[in-house]
């Protein structure tokens, strides 16, 4: 069995914001997920810079983990819970005008590599259309999984370049895969079947599963769609043909647990 969990996490923009990290973190101790995806995972530009704990695999980021990262605080709250996560973060760009905004991924396993991968056309913090993915290869159960974070850009400002500098970078990996995150492109528009049509071979958790709850992960009006005025599904869990997807699900959607971020999850589980 293997669990997986992405989230854009919305990170320290709402007044209760620990609070639903700690909600995210009681999540985690409940469903022992193997491996989490986190978007816009930010640490304030002013915060000191952290001291790193000795399961933070850090890549070469532009800028230090800072004392307030979420993934760390998240780390951390989980320790204090007696459960321990390896994390690693990589930066994209400035969130907000205050934040080091990145994305996270975070694993029961130690990693036995993690690394970066610019997918954007652009290479500058003052640039929101700056993107990396994160990749990080661990094991499940003693199988080897190369996981995937990222939080992608809308198809008309460069999702296909996007996916394709991460695809050609996972093509030199070995399978299986799990690609997660905030991909900005719903279910059977163009992004969407194009990662269904990759060479990687991947499948939606969500279309392949054998038990499926829930459908939306954005209702009416979030940030960066605006106008939109209908529930969509942006967030994806991609795995490779080998896994048996038993389960997949929305998560963090104020039916079973409270909405904790302007995105729900998305969970699946797998054998």
């Amino acid at each position: 069995m293997a669990k997986f969990l992405t989230l854009n996490t919305h990170s320290w923009l709402d007044e209760d914001a620990l609070t639903r990290l700690k909600i995210l973190g009681d999540k985690i101790i409940t469903e022992g997920y193997d491996v989490i995806a986190l978007q816009e995972v930010n640490q304030l530009i002013t915060e000191k810079e952290a001291k790193c704990p000795k399961t933070y695999v850090a890549v070469a980021n532009k800028h230090a983990l800072h004392a307030d990262n979420y993934a760390l605080k998240l780390v951390e709250y989980l320790k204090t819970k007696g459960v321990t996560y390896y994390f690693t973060w990589v930066y994209n760009h400035i969130g907000y005008d205050k934040y080091h905004e990145g994305v996270a991924l975070l694993s029961k396993e130690p990693f036995t590599k993690v690394q970066k991968v610019l997918t954007s056309n652009v290479d500058d913090e003052h640039d929101y259309h700056t993107r990396y993915a994160l990749i990080g290869q661990t094991k499940i159960a003693g199988q080897p999984v190369t996981a995937v974070c990222g939080h992608f850009s809308w198809w008309e400002n460069g999702f296909l370049a996007e996916w394709e500098r991460l695809e050609e970078s996972l093509g030199e990996l070995d399978a299986p895969y799990v690609v997660m995150g905030d991909f900005n492109n719903p279910v059977d528009s163009k992004g969407h079947e194009r990662v269904l049509v990759s060479p990687l071979g991947l499948v939606d958790s969500h279309q392949v599963a054998k038990s499926v709850l829930g459908q939306a992960t954005i209702e009416k009006g979030i940030d960066g769609w605006e106008e939109n005025q209908s529930e969509l599904k942006i967030d994806f869990i991609f795995l490779s043909k080998s896994f048996d997807v038993l389960e997949s699900q929305i998560v963090f959607d104020g039916q079973n647990e409270a909405k904790i971020s302007d995105h729900f999850g998305v969970a699946c589980v797998t054998k």
